[in-house]
This record gives C-alpha cells, structure tokens and sequence, in this order.
C-alpha cells in the first residue's frame, strides 16, 4: 500500500492479545503477573518452565517457550509440540507438564473448558458470541479431538475477533465525531491500517492506541 502525497500509512496492533486473553479468562495468576508487570511473556514463561532467574533465559529458551505458549492456546498436545520444537514426545510431554505445574489457572481453563463444552455442545466467547462444536459429544475419536481444540482456542480467537471490531467502530466513531480526514484502510487479524494525513498523525499517534486499549 502506498499512501497519496501529503498521507502516509500508519498500523496499531494489539500486543500477544490472544495469550492476554488468554491470562484474563484464565485468572492464571502467574501470567497475569507477567502482563501486569510489562514483562516479555515468552521470557517470562521460559523461567518457569525452565526453572530459571529470568535473566538467564537464552533465546533458545525464548523460543521453546513461545511455541508451547501459543501451541496450547491452539490444543497443541505433545505429538504437534515434539514435531514443532523437533525433539522427542517423552521431553515435549516434560515441558507440558512443566507448563501446567507453573501455570495451574490455564490448566483448569481448559479442563473447565472442554468439560463445559461436552455437556452443552458450544463455547462463547468473553462477549458471548456462541460457537457450537457438534461433534464434542457425538463425532469419532480424531473429530472429537480436534472439537476439544476447537473448544480451548475458540473462546480466545473469537474474542480477539470481537475486540477488533469493537476497536474499528470506537475509532471510526471518533474519526466521525472530531471530523478527522484519517481514513481506516484495512483490518488483519489484531491490527489496523489507515491512511493519515500529515496533520493527523499526532493525533493517530496518541488517541488509537487510546482507543483501541479502551
């Protein structure tokens, strides 16, 4: 995208906000912690896992602890996590437990979770939009699993869905309300994209992330 003379294009994006949701829902205490505190949230699982000062996470570490954050948000079990990090199912099961010994409040989450879904046929999201999952009480084994996924990560996906939809219209109302010549161009996944004009751009600056934290 280029932007005409005299605009440029400009991007907000919400921050880990599916692991953030995540912590919300969860009231997991240790990765509420984290976020409250503006740690690196991959960091900072990397400690726990790993039983280490946070100082002396590596970025081998890091990254191990990144993919099993969002692998479970996404019902990774330990094949997916072992073929993901490339190593053997028994150390990939180690760092799961690990992880749920370190951050009870998220396993609870997904028990509840999948639990509540089987007895009702559907999860909501925080806003309560409903998404039915047939096939947690009646489909085979593999349809089944792949419901139980569905049930952990549906909930945080559609409402990241939800927030930035909710972010586009508070934005857009106060572009209509101050009679602002910024136009919103473009939404992906967490993020927006506008075209600003010079002038405006201190006040994109400032009062986006205002509103889409809001």
């Amino acid at each position: 995208f280029v932007a005409p003379p005299g605009r440029v294009i400009a991007s907000a994006d919400y921050s880990q906000i599916e692991l953030r949701i995540m912590a919300h829902i969860s009231g997991d205490a240790a990765l509420l912690l984290a976020f409250h505190d503006g740690m690196d949230v991959h960091r900072a699982t990397a400690a726990e896992v790993f039983a280490l000062p946070l100082a002396e996470v590596g970025p081998e570490q890091r990254r191990y602890a990144k993919t099993i954050n969002f692998g479970l948000i996404y019902g990774m079990g330990v094949f997916g996590l072992a073929q993901s990090l490339g190593i053997e199912q028994k150390a990939a099961r180690d760092y799961i437990d690990r992880y749920f010994a370190r951050f009870a409040g998220v396993k609870r989450y997904m028990d509840d979770t999948k639990a509540r879904a089987a007895e009702l046929g559907y999860v909501e999201t925080y806003f309560g939009r409903r998404i039915v999952l047939p096939e947690i009480k009646g489909g085979s084994g593999p349809r089944r699993a792949g419901a139980e996924r569905q049930a952990i990560n549906a909930p945080m996906q559609g409402t990241a869905a939800d927030l930035i939809k909710l972010a586009m219209l508070a934005v857009q109302d106060a572009i209509d309300q101050q009679q602002r010549a910024t136009r919103i161009v473009m939404q992906v996944h967490d993020e927006l994209v506008f075209e600003v004009p010079a002038a405006e751009v201190d006040w994109v600056r400032m009062e986006v992330p205002k509103l889409m934290a809001g």
